[in-house]
């Protein structure tokens, strides 16, 4: 019999009962169970977090960040377990899954040094005004597959330190490592201050619609963002959305080929491209376009693709298999519309588990689905421009705005570039890199508010003016 995992509701750990099979995606085997919780245990993991915000949001922050070191603390002290059940249930390679680990660790340390100091805003003979930071109240986080670990902290972190309680529900494809963390720390944190439960696809329109949550946290597809929006504002719920993004790099024509063509690679298909930051769109000068497309598809060729549990995997599984199959069906419409195929393009139906090739396409035309979608997958279209006004054109003709790249000799020149380019975050000569100092927030569909940085934790709070009328003194 597989393992079967809890749920963390005030303060126990909970088996309700009811369950769903986790797979493996790179052998396609049920490694584990977790509870297929519903309403009733929503219900209860929500009256303890709004039970627990009575006196949670009157904790001193010193001793509210004292609780998240502690959760950094064992995500770190248990690392190589946590990496290894990551890479089980989501497929990345280990290397991979121990960078998200890590990184989960040292994002949720360095965020709880963040601080909420009121602010004046008049201090006169007739007047003191501040504005203080309050928390929000009970916090709805859904937590998506692909990142699963650092997303979950992502939005643990800054609902806890500001003050705010949380319902957390991990993706039911990737819960497991979460879960092991909850069982972890489930004596470090006040009852009913976290709760974690998971669930299938009904579990989460229940959480956005509930009327004793305050505030949704969501990260996923723009599709579903825009449900997770109306949803929540029935009851003017206040949100976060972190949604898609269809990311366009610009090389220009002083980019050193040999350089770039690695970094390149990487930007598109680490995790397998499961990345919502990840590079979906390359537009490369003319000038060197037929070098640097040969060296990217060069060394695209000594990269393995295979299980992330074995060594010299760098590139694993799709996640799950509607998303297998969604982009397998991308690469079917390249093909039926005569594209040309620099890498890749054919996979094998009979070996288990999720696997897609790396497939690199050959300047297909803007309006190619591989071009207009967001693939999320291991596939790469790399595109031609002649000028640079025409690249920033073709880079912003989109209805996502979340991240994008400028690769170039002259960083002066890049910035130039990146300041034209409709996104939230933008990188010169680097990719995939956010700081737990920077708000990362999307633009046009690509969401709404913002994650990280002081921004990041004043999405958990409301603002509040004090102001205090002052008598003159009677000389």
């Amino acid at each position: 019999m597989v393992q079967q995992y809890s749920v963390l509701i005030n303060g126990k750990l909970e088996k309700p009962g009811k369950w769903i099979d986790v797979v493996n995606p790179a052998n396609e085997q049920v490694i584990a169970q977790v509870p297929d919780c519903g309403q009733e245990e929503l219900d209860r993991a929500v009256a303890a977090a709004r039970a627990a915000f009575k006196t949670w949001k009157n904790v001193p922050i010193e001793e509210r960040r004292a609780v998240i070191q502690k959760i950094s603390a064992a995500i770190k002290a248990n690392a190589d377990e946590l990496m290894r059940l990551l890479t089980s249930e989501q497929g990345k390679p280990h290397a991979q899954a121990a960078g998200e680990i890590h990184g989960a660790a040292a994002m949720a340390a360095a965020q709880s040094t963040l601080s909420l100091e009121d602010e004046i805003n008049e201090d006169s003979d007739t007047r003191l005004s501040r504005t203080r930071r309050v928390p929000v109240g009970v916090v709805g986080g859904i937590v998506p597959w692909n990142f699963p670990v650092m997303m979950a902290v992502q939005k643990i972190v800054p609902a806890l330190l500001s003050g705010c309680t949380m319902v957390l529900k991990p993706s039911p494809f990737t819960p497991l490592a979460t879960l092991r963390i909850v069982e972890l720390i489930a004596d470090e944190v006040p009852a009913g201050v976290l709760n974690v439960i998971t669930g299938g696809d009904d579990l989460g329109p229940l959480i956005t619609s509930h009327p004793d949550i305050d505030k949704i946290t969501f990260t996923g597809s723009t599709a579903t963002g825009k449900r997770v929006m109306e949803s929540a504002s029935k009851d003017l719920k206040r949100i976060t959305l972190e949604l898609g993004g269809n990311d366009a790099s610009i090389v220009l024509p002083d980019a050193d080929v040999k350089k770039v063509a690695e970094q390149l690679f990487w930007s598109s298909f680490t995790n397998a491209g499961q990345i919502c930051v990840a590079a979906k769109r390359i537009y490369i000068h003319e000038d060197i376009y037929d070098e640097l497309s040969a060296a990217i598809a060069e060394y695209a060729k000594g990269v393995k693709v295979g299980d992330g549990a074995e060594q010299g995997t760098a590139v694993g599984p799709i996640q799950n298999k509607k998303q297998y199959e969604r982009v397998l069906d991308l690469i079917q419409d390249a093909k039926d519309n005569g594209y040309k195929f620099l890498v890749g393009g054919d996979h094998d139906p009979s070996i288990p588990g999720y696997y897609v090739p790396i497939t690199i396409l050959d300047n297909p035309p803007e309006d190619a689905r591989i071009v207009a979608e967001e693939q999320f997958g291991p596939v790469m279209p790399l595109m031609k421009f002649s000028t640079v006004e025409e690249a920033i054109q073709r880079a912003n003709a989109s209805d996502y705005g979340l991240a994008g790249a400028v690769w170039t000799g002259n960083p002066e020149e890049g910035v130039k570039v990146a300041e034209q380019l409709e996104t939230g975050t933008v990188w010169v000569n680097e990719y995939l890199h956010l700081s737990p100092f920077a708000p990362f927030a999307g633009h046009k569909q690509s969401g709404f508010g913002a994650e990280y940085g002081k921004e990041g934790l004043l999405e958990f709070t409301y603002p509040q003016v004090i102001t205090v009328k002052r008598e003159k003194a009677v000389a």
